[in-house]
């Protein structure tokens, strides 16, 4: 995602700090190694997606969120990645005009904020399958996970669309620049609508899961009846000695040794939706930090650390569904029996 200061002027473009020197090793290495991050990219999200399409029993709740990230996922590394790679490869410098600038940068912010909200989204309805599981019945979660869908795209749009409705400007023909727009008031509520607001909803979400989790395993304690021990005493004739008979309950405990298949299950859950926010924390922060920060100091980013932050945040969509289908069995048995019937 180009936000604000994500690119330098051409005058920048020749000073000794440029990363990208032509025909240099280290060029060419860090480069083809992008190239393969874009690919891998593309071919794991459109793996999954396939998958999702043919396969009847992912045709529901909540492989429709899954599905809705890896779209936004496959258009960042089909749309926006590879315009990026050409932008690093001409030094930063933007020569292709500003209509394609306009749609670079729009379908920029479109994909990457809609894939950070497509993950909130798999967060929240984790968290409420786990905690409300009673209540999340399948026919709520249904309703539930598409307005998440539709909020997620609508949001994404307005974030993107603003600028080309004179909300600041994207393109410097003079300097050669493709950016998003420098406004101070869009830069506050741009960056705040794409991960600072969806990042609190996830470090809330886990924490939590992580309370309800923590809760249970210290609930789940050994439950004994043990009811009194109870006389009965049976008299005959007055003047007769007395015969008492006394019968005794034995105590009778129910001891569950292991974890039920519903605790194993949401531990698994729990486990994937902490994985996956922590990956969308690491990729993303520090790009937002730092274009939050340095409108308000005024501080110069090196070009070269602007370009692993912008490239950590691009990553994410490849980790996207990696962590997920590493988490589900469903989804590696259905990826052996694609594979297999292509054989």
């Amino acid at each position: 995602m180009v936000y604000p200061n994500a690119t330098v002027s051409a005058n920048h473009s020749s000073e000794p700090e440029n990363f990208y020197r032509p025909f240099s090793v280290f060029s060419v290495l860090t480069l083809t190694l992008l190239a393969m991050l874009v690919v891998a990219t593309f071919v794991w999200n459109v793996l999954v997606l396939v998958t999702i399409l043919r396969v009847r029993t992912f045709h529901r709740v909540p492989h429709n969120l899954v599905a809705s990230m890896a779209v936004s996922d496959v258009m960042v590394a089909a749309l926006v990645m590879p315009l990026s790679l050409v932008h690093e490869l001409n030094g930063r410098r933007w020569a292709l005009g500003r209509v394609l600038c306009h749609v670079w940068v729009s379908f920029d912010v479109l994909c990457c904020t809609a894939s950070i909200w497509n993950v909130t989204a798999i967060a929240l309805d984790r968290y409420w399958s786990i905690t409300r599981h009673l209540e999340y019945t399948l026919k709520t979660r249904k309703r539930i996970s598409n307005l998440m869908i539709a909020l997620t795209w609508l949001l994404s749009a307005v974030i993107s669309l603003s600028p080309l409705f004179g909300w600041g400007e994207t393109y410097s023909e003079n300097l050669m620049e493709c950016q998003v727009s420098q406004e101070p008031s869009y830069t506050i509520f741009s960056t705040f609508g794409a991960f600072y607001l969806p990042l609190c909803v996830v470090l809330f979400v886990y924490w939590k899961i992580y309370k309800a989790a923590k809760f249970r395993i210290g609930s789940r304690k050994t439950n004994t009846i043990t009811p009194m021990a109870e006389v009965i005493e049976v008299k005959e004739a007055a003047r007769q000695p007395q015969m008492v008979f006394t019968v005794r309950h034995a105590a009778v405990t129910f001891q569950t040794d292991g974890d039920t298949w519903r605790e194993q299950k949401e531990r698994r859950a729990a486990l994937m939706v902490g994985i996956l926010i922590g990956v969308f924390v690491l990729c993303w922060i520090p790009f937002f930090i730092t274009e939050l920060i340095q409108p308000l100091c005024n501080c110069d980013v090196p070009p070269l650390w602007k370009s692993i932050f912008l490239w950590l945040g691009y990553s994410n969509s490849f980790f996207n569904p990696l962590i997920y289908t590493a988490f589900n069995k469903n989804y590696n048995n259905a990826f052996r029996n694609l594979f297999s019937r292509q054989r």
